[in-house]
Order: structure tokens, then sequence, then C-alpha cells
């Protein structure tokens, strides 16, 4: 999840009324659905500065809108149960990415959750992921298309364009933050400097180690994506298995933790036993 406070600060006050209005409306319509604002609803959030500024913060923070989340699951299954009460456990847990080794590492591991849970063996089977939703808009690619994913990846995909892109774009929009158009997702940007095709390949020989157990060495094609970040493959596998019991509150190389505990004032972020220590700055 990526948060977009540069987004929200170029957003109009009255932008932010109406958007907080939709998820918090004063009144309903006959089938449920938010009504629209008044102009005096709007004007309760525009003209008081204080109240304003705090709608602002939160349409960009991760935590308000877990929150909002959660109570909307709850409220859902406990209709369907026919239950009251608590429905989670406890309060989700965030953890920060500081660099692109922690968000590939990241991205992968949650790729093949169902893999490494004996769901299944292969990604285009991998119900509810990212990595599946990907496959099945690629295939219904002609294989002349294929060939150029970075700019398909950009469109409003059928079934996987509530994502983000996977590549990255690094170049600068001279018109303000890339806000992806349609609504269905915040950004077009991209995350990873690798391409679709790659990620997809690496995830996919990484979940049949982990599947066939780690140790057979990585296709020569595949190398320079782990040799870029300090890793060879069996301490690559030994991450994506082990990713969720090695990082805690943060995640990334020993020297990217070291940089986030000192922005806390603290003396170090526990990370037992990370395999990327041995990752270059």
């Amino acid at each position: 999840m990526r948060s977009r406070p540069d987004v929200v600060a170029g957003l109009s006050d009255e932008e932010i009324a109406r958007r907080w209005l939709r998820l918090f409306p004063n009144r309903r319509n006959d089938d449920g659905s938010p009504a629209d604002p008044s102009d005096a609803d709007i004007e309760m959030i525009v003209g008081t500065p204080k109240i304003l500024a705090q709608r602002r913060r939160r349409l960009s923070d991760i935590s308000w809108w877990m929150r909002c989340t959660a109570e909307n699951i709850a409220r859902r299954s406990n209709a369907e149960d026919d239950v009251t009460g608590h429905f989670w456990e406890g309060r989700f847990k965030a953890q920060i990415l500081l660099d692109e080794v922690s968000v590939l590492a990241c991205a992968a591991y949650v790729d093949l959750n169902p893999i490494r849970a004996a769901m299944t063996q292969l990604l285009e089977t991998s119900e509810f992921t990212g990595a599946k939703e990907r496959i099945d808009d690629i295939a219904r690619l002609t294989p002349a298309s294929r060939t150029h994913l970075h700019d398909w990846e950009r469109a409003s995909q059928q079934v996987s364009g509530w994502m983000s892109p996977l590549e990255i774009d690094e170049r600068d929009d001279p018109t303000g933050p890339d806000i992806e158009r349609s609504h269905r997702r915040a950004s077009c940007k991209g995350f990873l400097s690798i391409s679709l095709a790659k990620y997809l390949e690496l995830v996919d020989w990484t979940g049949r180690q982990i599947c066939n157990g780690a140790g057979a060495s990585i296709p020569a094609d595949l190398a320079p994506i782990l040799r870029r970040i300090g890793l060879d493959s069996c301490a690559w596998c030994n991450l994506i298995k082990r990713y969720g019991r090695v990082f805690k509150r943060a995640a990334g190389t020993s020297e990217s933790l070291a940089q986030e505990a000192k922005r806390r004032g603290q003396a170090w972020l526990q990370a037992p036993g990370n395999p990327l220590t041995a990752c270059a700055p």
C-alpha cells in the first residue's frame, strides 16, 4: 500500500469536503448509497479550518483507512452471521518498506502466500493474489502485444486494473502527481525497477524452490536481479520463506534499518537473522 499525501495536498478544500462526505455521508438515499452533500454540508467542513485540516490529513492516512475498512468488513461479516461483538483479533500491523529490496521481497512473499501454504503449486492458480490477476490479464493478450507489457500495464486492465502497474516509470511529470484518472487505482507510476515479465519469472522460480526445497541455481537471466540487491539464490528463497518472522515494524537492508532507527530515535530495529544484512548499500 502506498499513501498519497501529495495527491491530497493538491485537492481543493471543496473536493476534500466532497470526498469525505462520500465516505461519511450526513444522509443516505433509500438504497443506502451516500446522498449528494448539500452546500451547507460542504460549508460545515470548508468553513472550519481545524476540521478541514483534519479531514485532509485523514484522507491520506493509512491507519485511518484501515480503521474504516476493518469496521466495514466487521459490520458486514457480523450481519451475515447474525452475531455481534469483535470480529478482528487485534489492531492491524503496519510495516514500513524502506528500500527497493524490501518492496521486491514483500511483493514476492505476498504473491507466494498460497504456494507457501501448499494450497497450489502454480502462480496462475494462486487465487486472491495480485500475480494471478496480472497473469489473467496477460492471458487475454495476443503474442505480439505481450512484448509491450510496460505500456500495457498502464491501461485500465479488466482484472488487475485496480492495482498499480509493477514496473516503475521514473519520468518526471511536470503537470504534478501521477493520478489515475479513472479512479480505479491511485497511480500509474509503478513500484519496482524490473519488468512485469521478469518479476513473474522470478516469483515463479522462487515458488518452485520453496515447494521442492531451495538450493537450485537461479537461471542466468534472473541472476542479475539478485546480484543487484546483494543476494544469492539460497538467501533469497530463505528470505521469502521467513519474511514474516524476520521483519517487524520495518523491512529493509541493515543500512536502511539503521537509518530508520535513527529517524525514530531508537538504537536499533528488530530483524533477527535478516538475510539482507549482506546486501550492498
